[in-house]
């Protein structure tokens, strides 16, 4: 039987294949939610879909883009922010 953590539904099975051609079941934490820009909610890109312990070791240019609103906004949000904060300045 399963330990009790197991049975939650936090942990998904991993079935692994051993040498002597068993089969035993591991059990590893789910993956978080893609990351959604915050006006469109149109799924990021170039954003890890990772947990928290694994995204905090990556180097920073790989968490997300090194671009205004970079991880917040998507790529066409952002360049219509950009048009909209231009505009306002010429009038």
């Amino acid at each position: 039987m399963p330990a009790g953590k197991h049975k939650s539904g936090r942990y998904r099975k991993i079935f692994v294949r051993t040498p002597g051609s068993k089969v035993n079941v591991h059990y590893r934490e789910r993956k978080p939610s893609i990351a959604k820009c915050g006006s469109c909610k149109k799924p990021l890109a170039g954003i890890p879909r990772e947990r928290p312990a694994i995204f905090g070791k990556l180097p920073k240019t790989a968490r997300r883009p090194e671009r205004p609103y970079g991880g917040a906004l998507c790529s066409r949000c952002t360049r219509e922010l950009i048009k909209q904060k231009a505009r306002s300045e010429t009038q």
